[in-house]
């Protein structure tokens, strides 16, 4: 009885460790955000704050740098979330409806490119987005980010198309259905919780995305959120802490509120593909 008794007070000890290790950055983020800049560089710094001053979020919403990088951010996410769905319904309906000679090969092969780091790429990425004229445009960043999500989206979609009978779809085709008025019409519906899965994974990757918007961008009117916010906030010599951290807060409430809401649909989504009938 002592045994499990010490087993579940190590575990709720490793849980309680574990979470403060995860939320403390964020409250530590949010609390900085607050705090007059002289309470910010005080030491040692105050856990707890004694002043609370909104000045650093009037001060980015008045800086209308913040704002273009905000709308950058929405017009890249929203534009990469599109663009990941229709291609990645298209290709993991193919793979898992048309099996051919090879098929298996190229799907690994297709999930292989997730085995290399974002980093590797960056050089032959820029040299082609360079050579094609597209760099500091949407283009470029929807193109990068559609790609780093692909893959990804692919698999776990491919997962709920192979859960569908295939006989629903023999059936449409006897009533006169076509292939394309098939998908959309009794397969498409079937799996729309992945659909949304896939939809708020590759909003999420576009929204967080620091590299490629650092690299590809080089125009501050162009730059999205995060690279926005390292350009301009963290000088080389001299850091804002209290406007980098409001800005971050700002950032992160969109992602907060889509998981909030969200959440139930996500995890849903990402673990029924995954259960085969």
């Amino acid at each position: 009885m002592k045994t499990k008794t010490s087993k579940k007070l190590l575990l709720y000890a490793v849980l309680i460790i574990v979470t403060i290790c995860f939320v403390f950055p964020i409250y530590w983020m949010v609390i900085t955000s607050i705090k007059p800049n002289e309470a910010i560089l005080r030491l040692p710094p105050q856990i707890i704050p004694t002043q609370a001053t909104l000045n650093h979020y009037i001060s980015i919403l008045n800086d209308g740098k913040f704002l273009v990088f905000y709308k950058n951010n929405f017009i890249v996410s929203a534009v990469t979330t599109l663009v990941t769905l229709v291609l990645a319904v298209f290709a993991s309906y193919s793979f898992s409806r048309y099996h051919f000679k090879g098929s298996k090969f190229l799907m690994m092969l297709f999930l292989s490119t997730q085995m290399f780091p974002a980093m590797t790429l960056l050089i032959a990425l820029y040299n082609m987005y360079f050579r094609l004229g597209l760099l500091n445009t949407y283009t470029a960043l929807v193109l990068a980010c559609s790609t780093n999500a692909l893959p990804m989206s692919v698999w776990i979609l491919k997962g709920f198309f192979d859960t569908i009978p295939k006989s629903l779809e023999e059936a449409a085709y006897i009533d006169g259905c076509s292939k394309m008025g098939t998908l959309v019409r009794i397969v498409f519906p079937l799996v729309k919780p992945g659909v949304l899965a896939v939809g708020l994974y590759s909003f999420l990757i576009s929204w967080e995305d620091f590299l490629w918007g650092l690299t590809l961008v080089n125009k501050t009117e162009m730059r999205t959120l995060a690279s926005g916010i390292a350009m301009t906030y963290l000088g080389e010599y001299n850091y804002d802490w209290g406007r980098v951290m409001a800005a971050a807060v700002s950032a992160a409430l969109p992602i907060l509120i889509v998981f909030i809401f969200l959440q139930k649909y996500l995890i849903s989504g990402l673990t029924a593909g995954a259960v085969k009938e």
